[in-house]
């Protein structure tokens, strides 16, 4: 268990790093607010969600994997299926699960108000896809967990999802822009940083679409796809209107205690 959490940490650190050194080299947007109080605050936030995490399911969803496995509960140890196609499933049906769970915390006002925390950033980076409030970690990892048990996904199954829907968060908030020929090809099949950007508009047309994190394709069957906003991507108005893109606003008791204030 060990082993596979200091690997998944070095792959997360590694995305992040490469995010971070392209939003140095060749930034999209230029931020309202300085790095050293936004990532500060966002870093924290993160922090702050792993420790919730750690003491709500110690073992992690690896442990409920491993967990269900011993005890064959869930479909795929009723169905029998060669294991590279239940992976396969099972990673595509978590993710189907993550759009709709990121689709109800747009439309169900009590989940909005935890999940607002997220929209609040003054700007849109690599660390936003660290800022999410703990309740919201709290919640996602019931859920997942809950569908775990369900679909008996196996353990390298839930390893792959949770690092691929870790790295494409950090992969799509990246302050950085693909050259058009590219966004069009890749766009297509994946979340793009411009069609995440979309997401973070502060116009609600825009905000309630893109809901995906990794692949476009459930955005599409689903009808919440936008491939344009109604300004330029460099001049989409990001963040919440509500939320003054101020130093204040990027400090983490602001928002820890933005839900209850709202």
């Amino acid at each position: 268990m060990a082993s596979i959490e200091s690997y998944r940490l070095l792959v997360f650190l590694g995305i992040f790093a490469v995010m971070g050194l392209l939003e140095l080299w060749l930034p999209a947007r230029n931020a309202p607010v300085n790095k050293r109080y936004r990532w500060t605050g966002n870093w924290l936030i993160m922090v702050s969600g792993a420790l919730v995490a750690r003491v709500l399911l110690p073992f992690g969803l690896v442990g409920v994997s491993m967990w269900a496995e011993a005890n064959q509960i869930g479909l795929l140890h009723v169905i029998e299926l060669p294991s590279w196609i239940g992976i396969v499933l099972c990673i595509l049906a978590l993710d189907l699960a993550i759009y709709w769970q990121h689709r109800l915390f747009h439309q169900v006002p009590l989940l909005w108000r935890i999940h607002h925390m997220h929209h609040a950033d003054s700007h849109v980076d690599t660390t936003t896809g660290l800022r999410f409030h703990p309740i919201e970690i709290a919640l996602s990892l019931v859920y997942k967990g809950i569908l775990i048990l369900l679909f008996g996904a196996p353990a390298v199954a839930v390893v792959l999802f949770e690092m691929l829907l870790n790295g494409f968060a950090l992969f799509n908030h990246a302050n950085i822009r693909l050259a058009p020929r590219w966004e069009s090809m890749v766009s297509k099949v994946w979340i793009t940083q411009h069609l995440h950007r979309i997401h973070h508009s502060q116009v609600m047309a825009e905000s309630n679409a893109n809901f995906g994190f990794s692949i476009s394709i459930w955005d599409r069957i689903f009808g919440s796809f936008k491939s344009t906003a109604s300004l330029p991507d460099e001049r989409i108005n990001l963040g919440q209107q509500d939320t003054p893109h101020t130093q204040e606003n990027s400090h983490v008791i602001k928002l820890l205690t933005m839900p209850f204030r709202r």
